[in-house]
């Protein structure tokens, strides 16, 4: 006889039905599973055994699992219960369940341990109108989706007998997500701008950048401010949609990584030191996101800018151009979102003190010019904003406006965008050339574009921050003097 139950996985961000047959015939004691299964998968053949036996179940025969669609590769322990499930209905036609997603890995003693993919399987669920089967814990991570039937279950027993309605399953766990309360966040997100003294430049640029969505680079020597003013960006972003929060919780399912899925935006801040594939996404077989997708939604900083290798900076280009990263390997090509906003500080020179008013650069010219020509012309240009942070003047300074008041001015420029149905960052030209902008604005466009001071990419890009300028100001036409404030806040900052 042949048992069919589903199960599910990402592949990118999509949720895939996997469908679980096994068969059981013959005497000899053998247990095979096939359709690109990994090492792990391989090996859930003994611990379904061992739960099996556990549930009084041993198996004599040959069993033959097949895990469909035969050409999408399959990783990780979160098919265990799946398979169990499928070959007690393989081995005795009455312990058939009906048609149910299952997840969970199986201990040896048959308990069901939580493991990834409950987003997948809830998706799935929700999707093909079926109950899901899966672990308490994961029951209470499944739960933000909604409309589907989640049923938490301890072990394979309990999994079997409440599948065949033979027993009531327990209820489900509260949803795990949307809290806002600040003793549940961590430092990070609880970092606020009242903490930032003076900096007024860079305070309104960071200001622009969350209204806008716009990438910003900060430069400045050691110690002025660069990573504190970037680590609070995130703390001025709107709150995420629920279908947004799912979302990019989908990405980080598909990183083997849970995420609450709550309304803060993510944040995310890779060592200098990273590979390419952790920052951009890689891996054998399915490729999993990087840190570039993880911050989907949110903020990606770089810290130390001109410490990273080039090559991994001008691999940035596309990705945050586009919004998107495909990966292409020989197991799968999958394509994840990158909507996040890139953020990054760097110091003007190797010493860090060029141009600094109290303490002497001690670079030679040769090493200055050796340490800018790390960052390429092309990736600059897709910075929309180009600060220099200056070291401050006092730090026992007045403290600033909070990032909850400068929320709310983000927030009411969000709006506007909204309602032209995408943030100005993403403008496309055609957009661009329909935006209400004032006579002598323009002037200063054309001025700025016939004298060579910003390129083709830097003309659009000077549009769009003055766009976000105007929004924050409540002015339905771009003025001059927001071309002005945006052409000034897109100068040489490294």
């Amino acid at each position: 006889m042949i048992a069919k139950v589903s199960s599910a996985v990402l592949v990118g961000v999509e949720p895939r039905e996997v469908s679980v047959e096994a068969r059981a015939f013959g005497s000899k004691e053998v247990f095979a599973l096939a359709g690109l299964p990994d090492a792990s998968v391989r090996e859930a053949k003994h611990r379904v055994r061992s739960a099996l036996a556990q549930a009084n179940t041993h198996v004599s025969q040959t069993i033959v699992v097949h895990l469909g669609p035969a050409d999408l590769p399959k990783r990780g322990s979160a098919f265990d219960l799946s398979i169990a499930l499928a070959v007690l209905g393989a081995l005795d036609r009455q312990a058939a369940v009906p048609p149910v997603v299952a997840v969970g890995e199986l201990a040896m003693d048959g308990a069901v341990l939580a493991t990834n993919g409950a987003l997948a399987a809830a998706l799935v669920a929700r999707d093909r109108g079926l109950p899901c089967l899966l672990p308490p814990e994961m029951a209470a991570q499944a739960a933000c989706v909604s409309g589907v039937d989640l049923i938490p279950v301890r072990t394979l027993v309990e999994a079997h007998a409440v599948a065949l309605g033979r027993a009531a399953p327990p209820p489900v766990p509260e949803p795990v997500g949307f809290a806002e309360d600040c003793a549940d966040r961590s430092a990070q997100d609880c970092a606020d701008m009242s903490d930032v003294r003076g900096q007024a430049l860079a305070r309104r640029a960071l200001e622009i950048a969350a209204a806008g969505g716009h990438h910003l680079l900060l430069s400045g020597p050691p110690g002025c401010g660069k990573t504190m003013l970037a680590r609070r960006l995130s703390g001025l972003l709107p709150p995420l949609s629920e279908d947004e929060a799912l979302e990019v919780a989908c990405v980080w399912s598909a990183a083997d990584r849970w995420r609450n899925p709550g309304s803060r935006p993510p944040f995310r801040a890779p060592h200098h030191s990273a590979s390419m594939a952790a920052v951009l996404g890689g891996g054998s077989g399915i490729p999993i996101p990087g840190e570039l997708s993880l911050a989907h939604r949110g903020v990606l900083f770089l810290d130390e800018l001109g410490e990273y290798p080039s090559n991994l900076l001008d691999s940035f280009r596309q990705p945050i151009e586009q919004g998107s990263i495909t990966i292409a390997r020989k197991g799968a090509t999958v394509t994840y979102p990158a909507s996040c906003q890139v953020v990054a500080a760097t110091n003007p020179c190797p010493c860090g003190y060029l141009g600094d008013r109290i303490k002497q650069c001690r670079c030679a010219e040769a090493g200055v010019a050796k340490y800018r020509q790390r960052l390429s012309g092309p990736l600059l240009d897709r910075f929309d904003l180009r600060v220099t942070v200056a070291r401050p003047e006092r730090l026992d300074g007045p403290t600033g406006e909070s990032s909850a008041v400068i929320r709310e001015r983000v927030v009411a420029a969000r709006e506007l965008q909204r309602d032209r149905g995408r943030l100005n960052r993403e403008l496309p030209g055609g957009e661009l050339d329909d935006l209400a902008i004032a006579g002598e604005a323009r002037r200063l466009l054309r001025l700025a574009v016939d004298r060579g001071l910003v390129t083709g990419r830097g003309y659009d890009r000077s549009r769009r921050v003055a766009r976000t300028i105007a929004d924050l100001s409540g002015c339905e036409t771009v003025e001059a003097e927001h071309v002005a404030e945006a052409m000034s806040l897109r100068g040489e900052a490294a």
